[in-house]
């Protein structure tokens, strides 16, 4: 894995973090939190799942099933962090 692909990941994943943070309101960490958590998610889970995606990269190269997949879990791990998050404040 390149250093590009690392950084698509990152971004994806702060993109799907921000995009879940905007969905769901109440466990929205901000945008740096929306976008740590979901640089995170995107990099662990491009990196995780993105070699099971069998997509044939674009003709540049860019390989969109394992942005998709970054977007996507970086969207999960933000909204799994806002609900814990939401949970510990209650208590």
């Amino acid at each position: 894995m390149d250093i590009v692909s690392l950084i698509i990941q990152l971004i994806a994943g702060a993109v799907g973090g921000n995009v879940g943070g905007a969905a769901m309101k109440n466990t929205s960490l901000g945008t740096a939190g929306n976008s740590i958590a979901g640089a995170v998610g995107g990099l662990v889970g491009g990196w995780l799942l993105g070699p099971m995606i069998n997509m044939p990269a674009a003709p540049g190269g860019f390989d969109i099933g394992n942005t998709a997949v970054a977007a996507i879990a970086g969207l999960i791990l933000q909204i799994v962090a806002g609900l814990i998050k939401a949970q510990m404040n209650k208590s």
